[in-house]
């Protein structure tokens, strides 16, 4: 009976510790998942209906596409700085734009796969068309979390060998559910309300003989974090800049430290 007791103890712990694992790893489908990048500003005036719209069009789990946002700096010298923002996203903006041969960068920005994307339109059958398509590349994401923040890491193969010379894998650290009270700048006296901001990004390497890439990155918890904190990782090529797959993983079903 002791035996018995024992081995029904043991099983009772199982299926926690087997949802846990499953929470913390995802894996993409033989389909698309569309990316939606907002690039956009605090000192912005133009920009909080697109932040508006990001926040209300991709809420919940079957939103349809990956959308992340990111705070440019180039509005902080006008009167008020951008917490949310980094010089790593305005170079990040000004690479898409030679990608599509545009002269000049602008807020809001909005991409679809790597291309800009008309958000006032936002017609839901260009999302649609981009979720049907085959997928290029195959990714597999997973995130720990340790005593220093979130270990995240990514795992894709491109099987078009033509597509694997400038591939990276990128990774993003992305939440929610932030408010900022604004006071100087074009947005002066208004309280921003911004979802999907991406805290952080960290690029992998070149891709094998093979076509297969890895990023791995730790990324530290902000310490305003948000809430919905998310995982994103996408395959994009650097001379196109198009999207070959993207994967979120959301993180609150991961176990801490």
């Amino acid at each position: 009976m002791r035996t018995l007791a024992i081995a029904l103890f043991l099983m009772m712990l199982a299926p926690p510790l087997a949802r846990a694992d499953t929470a913390c790893r995802a894996q993409s489908g033989a389909t698309t998942r569309p990316l939606v990048e907002l690039y956009t500003s605090e000192g912005c005036d133009s920009c909080p209906p697109a932040d508006r719209w990001l926040g209300r069009t991709f809420a919940g789990p079957h939103a349809p596409a990956v959308a992340i946002a990111l705070h440019v700096d180039y509005w902080d010298r006008l009167g008020w700085k951008d917490r949310f923002a980094s010089h790593a996203f305005t170079e990040r903006q000004h690479r898409a734009a030679e990608a599509n041969r545009a002269d000049f960068v602008y807020t809001p920005q909005v991409l679809l796969q790597g291309r800009d994307f008309d958000w006032r339109k936002a017609p839901a059958s260009a999302l649609a068309a981009a979720a049907a398509t085959p997928s290029r590349a195959a990714i597999t994401l997973t995130a720990q979390h340790t005593p220093v923040g979130v270990e995240a890491h990514a795992s894709a193969s491109i099987p078009d060998a033509g597509s694997r010379a400038d591939a990276r894998v990128v990774l993003a650290y992305v939440d929610g559910g932030l408010t900022s009270d604004v006071k100087a700048g074009e947005n002066r006296g208004v309280q921003l309300h911004h979802d999907h901001v991406v805290r952080a990004l960290a690029e992998g390497g070149k891709a094998d003989a093979q076509g297969g890439l890895t990023a791995t990155a730790t990324f530290p918890i902000p310490a305003e974090a948000g809430r919905d904190a998310t995982l994103v990782a996408f395959v994009q090529r650097a001379g196109s800049g198009e999207i070959l797959q993207a994967l979120e993983l959301p993180l609150g079903g991961c176990a801490a430290p």
